[in-house]
């Protein structure tokens, strides 16, 4: 059995890639959704009427938020087989790659139907890559760090999420904040440009990357015996299902807080479109200080308590939260996103770097924890933001006749998070805490 001896510049150098990897993924990802809801429907869409190019240009959006499962799935597998290190290297290329092509695509009134069909495609690209970059650098890290410190290592990844939404708001509106015509300003094209500036750092430092300790530590045999999807599912059934748990809090409150939350604030309450951005700026701030913070908390208490301990504070803020911004006064909004974004979901998120990973056993690890992560994205962050607008919806149609008909919604949003809240604290109840376990043993977590 081989054996790989990890230095503090190995350490450093893999928590440096993965997270530039991580901020490379939702500088795409915010990038991509600003750019939907501002530019693509006019420049892509023009014989559209506005608000079916609007509908139109988030349709791109979502088709890579529903092929990111396939990604997961796809490099996954490779994972397992081939090596952390290569799959990231490819999922990275992806991501950049497709980002800083979409800066370069002609428009509609160039080459009319074939600027939609390349954004669409170059879209599943940027998807495929992205399904597997977050749940690869979580692996990784917590395969490189060493025990008692997987917690904080495996966090930093998740930090560097924190940094690519700041990064890609601040760049899109301060290129845009005085361009009167979209239509024929090369200006929107320069932050995806610049993805290839985030992309070629990113790579330099995973080709210089040794591979997992975890993974080189596996005989060559029993690499080669890699397991098949239905081999997985069968015996990682339970595993999968309590981690989708896990994430239902998390995942689910992170998509209501970042989109439902700032459209509430915004086309229900009244308040300024420069709100949302502002509000959630504040609370990406925070969440840098807090997801580091989450990790070495679990370090010291355990993976389990601290993640309940965040999904208990999302279920308690739930009210407030929503009743405060239900009022509409900004600094009391920026209060309330901040604790219930920035501190409660993104705590849980920091835990979640080391926790996934260790739940899983060394043979299908990469693939697990992408299944998981992945699939209960759809049902939870996909679904949330969703159930929320049919919530608004409905409670909107009894108040016809009120200023403001939606704003009485704040309650059932409010226990709707509570239900999410519920559900992953009851997942915590059934799942064993596996912080410093050996990460060479081939079973899952709750097979052991």
């Amino acid at each position: 059995m081989a054996h790989h001896t990890v230095t503090t510049a190995d350490l450093r150098r893999a928590a440096w890639t993965s997270s530039l990897g991580s901020a490379l993924e939702y500088y795409d990802f915010a990038l991509y959704s600003l750019a939907a809801a501002l530019v693509f429907g006019p420049l892509f869409f023009p014989r559209q009427s506005p608000s079916m190019a609007l509908i139109s240009s988030f349709g791109t959006y979502f088709l890579g938020f529903a092929v990111r499962p396939v990604g997961g799935i796809l490099f996954g597998m490779m994972g397992d087989r081939y090596g952390r290190k290569m799959v990231l290297l490819i999922t990275v290329t992806l991501m950049g790659g497709a980002s800083t092509a979409i800066g370069l695509i002609p428009t509609y009134q160039s080459i009319g139907i074939w600027a939609p069909v390349m954004l669409i495609v170059l879209r599943l690209l940027q998807g495929l890559g992205a399904g597997a970059e977050q749940a690869g650098a979580a692996v990784l890290m917590t395969e490189y760090a060493p025990k008692g410190k997987r917690g904080f290592y495996a966090a930093l990844p998740f930090l560097g999420i924190q940094i690519g939404t700041i990064v890609a708001a601040i760049v899109y509106f301060a290129l845009l904040f005085h361009v009167q015509d979209v239509l024929h300003s090369w200006l929107w094209r320069l932050p995806f440009l610049l993805s290839s500036l985030i992309l070629l750092v990113a790579l330099y430092m995973r080709v210089k990357l040794k591979e997992s300790p975890a993974f080189v530590e596996i005989e060559e045999e029993e690499r080669a015996q890699s397991q098949s999807l239905p081999e997985v599912v069968r015996e990682s059934w339970k595993t999968i299902l309590l981690g989708m748990g896990l994430r239902m809090a998390e995942n689910g409150g992170s998509s209501i807080y970042q989109v439902l939350a700032v459209s509430y604030s915004v086309n229900v309450v009244g308040m300024r479109n420069a709100t949302g951005a502002l509000s959630l700026l504040c609370a990406a701030v925070v969440g840098a200080f807090i997801v580091p913070i989450a990790g070495m908390l679990s370090d010291r208490f355990g993976r389990i308590k601290v993640y309940r301990a965040f999904a208990t504070l999302q279920l308690v803020a739930a009210i407030p939260v929503w009743y405060i911004l239900s009022l509409g006064y900004l600094p009391l909004t920026i209060l309330a996103l901040s604790v219930a974004l920035g501190c409660a979901t993104w705590g849980m998120f920091g835990t979640q770097g080391a926790l996934l990973p260790e739940m899983f056993g060394s043979r299908h690890r990469y693939l697990g924890v992408s299944m998981t992560r992945e699939i209960s994205a759809v049902l939870s962050g996909g679904l949330a933001p969703l159930v929320g607008s049919v919530i608004i919806a409905m409670v909107s149609s009894h108040y016809v006749g009120a200023a403001h008909p939606g704003l009485a919604s704040w309650l059932p949003l409010a226990l709707y998070v509570m239900l999410l809240a519920c559900m992953t604290i009851l997942a915590t109840l059934f799942a064993p805490e596996p912080r410093d376990r050996d990460l060479l043993d081939r079973r899952d977590l709750i097979n052991t």
